[in-house]
């Protein structure tokens, strides 16, 4: 790589970990970039995994005050996030690329709908006194699951479609839901990163560029993201997570 090269993935891993860390997505600007300076698409599609993960680790650094006393809903969902991530990356190993890529663009716009009707959603399940029973903690963690899956295998609107999970089956403040979001997308990514750089053809050059500048980005988006309101946070999600999704569709 030469020095535009390189001055083109650190930008790229900046704003991609900044994104990652308000609303998920960053793959958006990272994964193109490293198309820009030559790799193919699956040396891209892993090398981009590997060098985003300091960006989760950044974002979950700046929400450590939103996730005081949220230990256990975070353990609990965290092996299920495990669990689709493993699955995930069996099935970038094992199946067609169009297969799963195919089904994208729908999880996405769904999981960002499901975002923008959360309030609703809420309400009714507050109505209904149904909020926390086995049935919505089995969808919930079904939801997880397919989450966890589709971040290992792509993962671009990871963090919408978490969100719009947690939002719906989960009681509590939407800052401190994100908080949870990013832990998840941690964890999610961190299982991808150990199968990729054992079994993947990862770029260790580009990975080196991007992994610092996604760090900085992580940390700085997550402290952007805190300073907005629940109603500002869900716009920004939604509007970014239907404009992955039509992106994506258009591909």
């Amino acid at each position: 790589m030469d020095l535009l090269d390189m001055a083109l993935l650190g930008a790229a891993g900046v704003a991609a970990g900044g994104v990652n860390a308000i609303a998920g997505g960053g793959s958006l600007i990272s994964f193109p970039a490293l198309l820009a300076v030559g790799l193919p698409n699956i040396t891209a599609n892993v090398t981009n995994t590997v060098a985003l993960w300091p960006g989760y680790v950044g974002g979950v650094a700046g929400y450590r005050a939103e996730l005081a006393g949220r230990r256990r809903r975070v353990v609990a969902l965290s092996v299920t996030s495990v669990a689709g991530a493993v699955l995930g990356c069996l099935l970038l190993l094992i199946t067609p690329e169009g297969v799963f890529t195919a089904l994208v663009p729908a999880l996405i716009a769904v999981a960002s709908l499901l975002l923008a009707v959360q309030p609703w959603l809420k309400r009714r399940l507050d109505a209904t006194g149904r909020r926390g029973g086995a049935g919505h903690r089995v969808l919930l963690h079904g939801g997880i699951l397919v989450g966890g899956a589709y971040g290992a295998y792509f993962g671009a609107g990871l963090g919408v479609m978490l969100l719009g999970l947690l939002g719906v089956f989960v009681h509590d403040h939407l800052q401190r839901l994100n908080a949870v979001r990013a832990v998840l997308s941690l964890v999610i990514n961190t299982v991808a990163l150990a199968a990729f750089a054992l079994f993947g053809p990862v770029r260790w050059d580009a990975v080196a560029v991007m992994a610092v500048t996604s760090l900085v980005g992580g940390f700085l988006g997550a402290r952007v993201a805190r300073r907005l309101s629940p109603g500002v946070l869900r716009a920004v999600v939604v509007t970014f997570g239907l404009g992955v999704a039509l992106t994506l569709a258009l591909r």
